[in-house]
């Protein structure tokens, strides 16, 4: 059954640079164990500019998964000020009614 495995876009980056450097596809696929081919593919997405795109797509994923944590934060704390308040409002009315 064939292997599949995912590399990321610093390891294609890195092994197309090699290539560009003088490095042989032969060698780079014995000494990172892939093929000459799928080196090949990675070569020509990275002269066509694509790993450019999927690095700015990366950037722009970072950059909403962290506004999203800060807005999940946000809500958190908001929730918490809620029930404090409604918490607070109840003793009010309590007071106020005599109930105390």
């Amino acid at each position: 059954m064939p292997r599949h495995r995912s590399h990321s876009l610093e390891f294609k980056r890195q092994v197309v640079e090699e290539y560009l450097g003088g490095e042989t596809l032969h060698g780079l696929a014995k000494r990172h164990d892939l093929s000459r081919q799928l080196i090949s593919v990675w070569i020509e997405k990275y002269e066509g500019g694509a790993f450019d795109d999927d690095a700015r797509a990366a950037d722009l994923v970072q950059q909403y998964e962290a506004r999203i944590a800060a807005l999940e934060s946000l809500v958190g704390r908001q929730a918490l000020e809620l029930e404090f308040l409604r918490g607070a409002l109840g003793t009010v009315r309590i007071s106020v009614c005599g109930r105390a």
